[in-house]
């Protein structure tokens, strides 16, 4: 019997030229309102906006985006980027962060899944700890939109195609919560695990808080 892993690169090519097929009779889903215009704070903290520059804007294709840092000037306590996409299509569609995050340097430490309680369901989320030199930052990302808040990079893309195909809709968020490690003192075992614990519970309010927000924000969607 084939080994289903070595079938998942033509099985990943199949899904794209289908969806190529799908695109044609996609509709678009406009935002009820600019992301921005959610509430500022998060996990009691305030935040203010960041601009993306031009080539940002172009790169991702977004549609809309929110960028927001959380804590004083002087230092980030998190930040929060969410980028909608109201129709995907070759070109502009959302590019995972596994592949973009191990970038400019940051390599990963860790990398797995993180369980959230949103309301009483339980959540999964992706979960990374990358590095830069000294630098560290602990990251939760998920795709969230046509009625899910998906972790799995193959599930979104088979439901991606079943919505498009079925139902002409391929609108999208991409949310990730970033949250700075600072240097443990000394740089213990102890002290870089008390680290991790403070950016963890600082990651889980925030994208508790930030899941059903969101899902106000997106445009409806009706499973019948």
């Amino acid at each position: 019997m084939p080994d289903p892993r070595r079938l998942a690169p033509a099985a990943i090519l199949a899904v794209g030229c289908l969806l190529l097929v799908g695109v044609r009779r996609q509709h678009v889903a406009p935002l009820p309102r600019p992301l921005r215009e959610m509430p500022v704070a998060l996990a009691q903290t305030e935040g203010r906006d960041r601009d993306m520059t031009a080539q940002e804007r172009q790169a991702t294709a977004v549609t809309d985006y929110v960028f927001r840092t959380f804590g004083p000037d002087t230092a980030t306590t998190f930040s929060l980027y969410v980028g909608y996409y109201q129709r995907q299509a070759t070109g502009k569609s959302i590019h995972s962060p596994r592949n973009c995050l191990p970038g400019a340097g940051w390599q990963t430490v860790e990398s797995g899944k993180a369980v959230l309680d949103v309301g009483g369901a339980p959540v999964t989320v992706n979960r990374y700890i990358l590095a830069n030199g000294p630098s560290q930052a602990l990251v939760y990302y998920w795709y969230q939109g046509r009625g899910r808040v998906a972790h799995n990079e193959y599930t979104v893309k088979w439901d991606l195609l079943r919505d498009a195909i079925a139902r002409g809709r391929s609108e999208e968020a991409l949310v990730r919560i970033v949250v700075p490690i600072r240097q443990a003192p000394g740089y213990t075992t102890e002290a870089w695990r008390k680290l991790i614990a403070d950016a963890e519970a600082v990651a889980r309010r925030a994208a508790g808080e930030m899941i059903p927000r969101l899902d106000e924000a997106l445009p409806v969607w009706k499973n019948s």
